[in-house]
């Protein structure tokens, strides 16, 4: 049976931090790059029925 030691376990507790922010830092990338591009998508169609007089 293997002991860790505590610096060992503050070390890894450190890098699943910087993994769990870098994911964060790509979510949030991805959703403001695709944000508007998938607004985009909608207000097209939005604006055609509105100018149908159908609301949207």
């Amino acid at each position: 049976m293997v002991h860790s030691r505590g610096g060992e376990l503050g070390a890894s507790s450190v890098e699943y931090a910087l993994l769990i922010a870098l994911i964060a830092a790509v979510i949030v990338g991805a959703v403001l790059t695709l944000g508007a591009t998938t607004a985009g998508l909608f207000d097209e169609p939005c604006e055609q029925r509105a100018a149908a007089g159908n609301p949207c």
